[in-house]
């Protein structure tokens, strides 16, 4: 063995123990091991910071920026209702539909542009549900990269395989010809972490810090279950208004919103007259909404569940506010000063002193010290505290949403996808897709910079220049000779599974790309010299070195890595068993259909 293979597998065998150990960050170490490499000769010092210009970052960058551009416009908290609304709130349902939907997305476009997709919507619904965002994104993750074995086109490791294997004057693979075995495993995925998801996935880290919305909601429990109904042209509600209904008096309801032909309209005035097509957003119990629908003949469009239902509208919320001593307001009622109307925030509870009403609130004088809990749009509770007649308690959540050019986000995300399709590169493309959304002012360029989570990209920059040691140095040739060795004369499984193993392997620590151009010449003279097809052990490399689960660095995972809070142990946890469920699938279907 030569001195710098040694170094080479040396240094690979310290990167286990660090990345098992936790001795250091992630990120940390893959910077240490870019520049041992590079101290030790192995690499040069332009290699060693190769990464940092690779396009696997080019592209986890862009997919950053893509995504908080989905965010800010409120693509995501659309896309966050659909999939409340068919999943529901139940961990196990809800990782099944959105690990299906991204399973199925990945088998036509880059994995890692669907989990860009559903990264921020899962993280809003983490939110809403009180489910961690640990629990939900590794699953979603696994599923993104399984469903891109389902075609040819799915994942880059396949469409590199049909290059080869054209170039070896062999014929490639149909679109759909890995379809049994890519089905199969994103099926097995599902299932695995819907029957053993409890036990392997990490329970919630740093998720006990309390926001001043969930603050303000346990401590005066107000009614935070939104139903949502429509008047029919039937309905004895058509021409009425809601002071006639005596909706709060009658009802103890809240109309807070009112929708209508497109437009919305938050807490609209007590004259606002009802007509035929209106949607009514209601606040309120659910036995009281009940009532309602049945005496006005009202159709349901949605029911109220909990109170994240408040919350799933990044627009609107809750907030805490007290008239200033000798103010203007004092000694008048919210019916005189036409509050609803003028501050354009519904008033649910009134604190006088020691006493608490939730009740004809409209013609209690109010009082210097008065508190009141309101519910509103941010941008109309902000203005409560520029207000000098009031003390605003609880700080503004809400970010104004560009909703207007949601389109646009769309339309970014959309056309660099699309160019992945034409030949583009994924990198160039996603890197096209985002300066879209900068040039047309979806965000700013300084939002832009503060979407990027860097330590994931340096853990991805940092690592690619080992794989580079590796194919250089023929550290890679050796270990892949070694097998060669050892599998003579053995049984066709052991052969598949030695290959398999060998593919996972150098998966963990170099590009999915790099091990497959390194690794299918190999299986295609394998093939020749055990007897067996060439283009079944080709297509079993292929899939394998997208069998990245064990550590964060394959692209997806190293995306979720943050926002989930994961450590490398939750994905040997958690991947291990993945990793060998994956093994014995693509091994198992490989050997029935190909030899």
């Amino acid at each position: 063995m030569e001195l710098e293979i040694l170094l080479v597998l040396l240094v690979l065998g310290a990167v286990v123990v660090l990345f098992v150990t936790e001795v250091f960050r992630v990120d940390v170490i893959a910077v240490l091991v870019a520049l041992t490499l590079a101290w030790l000769g192995l690499i040069t010092p332009l290699e060693a910071l190769a990464g940092f210009a690779s396009t696997a970052v080019i592209a986890m960058l862009s997919v950053m920026v893509l995504g908080h551009g989905l965010d800010r416009t409120g693509v995501t908290t659309r896309i966050s209702r659909w999939i409340l609304r068919f999943g529901g709130r139940g961990e196990r349902r809800l990782i099944g539909v959105v690990s299906l939907v991204a399973g199925g997305l990945s088998a036509f476009m880059q994995n890692v542009g669907a989990t860009a997709l559903f990264l921020p919507s899962m993280m809003r619904i983490a939110h809403l549900t009180n489910v961690p965002p640990s629990r939900l994104l590794m699953p979603v993750g696994f599923a993104a990269i399984l469903g891109g074995t389902i075609t040819m086109v799915g994942a880059s490791t396949l469409i590199i395989l049909n290059d080869l294997l054209t170039q070896a004057d062999l014929a490639p693979f149909d679109l759909f010809a890995v379809a049994p075995i890519g089905v199969l495993l994103l099926l097995s995925g599902i299932a695995y972490f819907w029957l053993f998801g409890d036990r392997v996935l990490p329970e919630s880290r740093g998720q006990a810090v309390t926001t001043p919305q969930e603050e303000l909601i346990g401590t005066w429990n107000p009614p935070c279950c939104i139903s949502y109904v429509r008047v029919p042209v039937s309905s004895p509600l058509v021409g009425r208004t809601r002071e006639e209904v005596h909706l709060i008096s009658a009802y103890n309801l809240h109309l807070v919103s009112l929708a209508e032909g497109g437009d919305i309209l938050y807490t609209p005035w007590r004259y606002t007259r009802f007509v035929a097509g209106q949607e009514l957003g209601l606040l309120g119990s659910a036995d009281d909404v009940e009532r309602f629908v049945n005496d006005y003949g009202l159709r349901w469009v949605r029911a109220g569940q909990s109170t994240a239902n408040v919350m799933s509208d990044p627009n609107v919320g809750f907030a805490e506010v007290i008239v200033r001593p000798y103010s203007s307001l004092v000694g008048k009622t919210l019916r005189d000063l036409e509050f609803r109307v003028k501050y354009g925030v519904e008033v649910l509870i009134l604190l006088s002193g020691a006493e608490e009403q939730r009740q004809d609130l409209a013609d209690r004088p109010l009082q210097a010290g008065d508190t009141l809990v309101v519910l509103g749009r941010w941008e109309r509770i902000r203005s409560l505290g520029t207000n000098k007649n009031f003390v605003l308690v609880t700080p503004p959540e809400g970010v104004p949403l560009r909703e207007s050019k949601g389109v646009l986000a769309v339309a970014c995300f959309a056309g660099a996808i699309a160019l992945t399709f034409v030949g583009m590169p994924i990198a160039v493309s996603l890197l096209s897709g985002a300066l879209a959304m900068v040039l047309l002012r979806v965000i700013s360029i300084d939002e832009a910079y503060r979407a990027i989570d860097w330590r994931t990209l340096v853990l991805i920059a940092g690592l690619i220049p080992l794989g580079i040691a590796m194919d250089e140095t023929g550290a890679a040739a050796y270990i892949a000779d070694l097998l060669v060795a050892a599998t003579a004369g053995q049984h066709p499984l052991v052969v598949l599974t030695a290959v398999a193993v060998l593919a996972t392997f150098f998966s963990l620590f170099m590009s999915n790309i790099a091990a497959t151009v390194v690794l299918v010449p190999l299986a295609l003279a394998m093939g020749a010299v055990v007897n067996l097809d060439p283009r079944g052990l080709a297509l079993l490399v292929g899939l394998c070195t997208s069998n990245s689960f064990l550590l964060p660095t394959h692209q997806v995972n190293a995306l979720l890595m943050g926002p989930g809070g994961y450590r490398n142990r939750d994905y040997l946890r958690a991947g291990g068993a993945m990793t060998l469920l994956f093994i014995v699938i693509a091994v198992g279907l490989v050997y029935l259909l190909y030899f």
